[in-house]
């Protein structure tokens, strides 16, 4: 499996405080059969700032540690970005990262909200080329209330990860519900561990990984695995219809 949204470098954001974390977390990666990560430190969120060249220089250290400790994991270069009025600039001058050196960029909406400018920013991002991919929808409370803002978005072109732990329950009741029905509607294309260390928001899927195949079926659990393959590999990714549906969700 591949991993397109996980915190495992150091030291640099909310994920493991020291390289022996990193490390764990890289040993639980393989154990659950990840072979290749995308390292996503939050870029501009609150205090958190990591650069694309920085971002580029600590994943290829941790790379050169990994191969000294025979851990057979390829850890690649991206961010969790905050959004911003200002991505485009980013982009071009290197400061922002998209996913693996690929067309796909990471993007994190604030908690509360989807920003009024986001239309127009994700227009003008897939004008120049690039694919936005909405990081865990099912915890935005806008997409809580009700599905509208997301399905114009998917309908306008983005794609969205949904994260592991939602999906099992890890977070609550109302977001695994919430995830589900992003799942049936075609609203998410990938599933990720938004790891954060090798306990709690960990790498340990499989149980998700069983439940994702048993509930929602093989052929689902297979599409969003290999949508994460696609976007490492740089390459289109098919999506499946979004479905508008008319009915709220007020889930407060």
């Amino acid at each position: 499996m591949i991993d397109i949204h996980c915190h495992i470098l150091n030291g640099i954001d909310d994920g493991p405080k020291t390289l022996e974390d990193s490390l764990q977390m890289a040993k639980q990666a393989v154990e659950q059969g990840f072979t290749d990560i995308i390292a996503t430190p939050h870029h501009l969120k609150g205090q958190f700032s990591n650069p694309g060249d920085a971002v580029k220089r600590q994943v290829e250290h941790f790379n050169e540690r990994l191969a000294k400790e025979n851990i057979a994991l390829t850890v690649h270069p991206g961010q969790e970005v905050r959004i911003h009025g200002e991505m485009l600039e980013g982009l071009a001058n290197g400061s922002v990262l998209t996913l693996a050196g690929t067309k796909y960029i990471l993007i994190e909406f604030p908690t509360e909200s989807i920003p009024l400018f986001t239309q127009e920013l994700f227009f003008n991002l897939q004008m120049k080329g690039y694919t936005p991919i909405i990081a865990h929808p099912e915890r935005n409370l806008e997409v809580m209330r009700h599905l509208d803002p997301l399905y114009e978005l998917v309908e306008a072109g983005a794609l969205a990860q949904l994260t592991f732990g939602s999906f099992e329950g890890r977070v609550s009741k109302k977001v695994k519900k919430l995830s589900e029905q992003l799942i049936d509607t075609n609203l998410v294309h990938f599933i990720a561990t938004d790891a954060h260390l090798y306990k709690g928001r960990s790498m340990d899927v499989q149980q998700a990984v069983r439940k994702l195949q048993k509930e929602k079926g093989e052929n689902r659990a297979d599409y969003m695995f290999q949508n994460a393959k696609l976007v490492l590999n740089d390459q289109v990714i098919e999506t499946l219809e979004p479905v508008e549906l008319k009915k709220k969700f007020f889930l407060f």
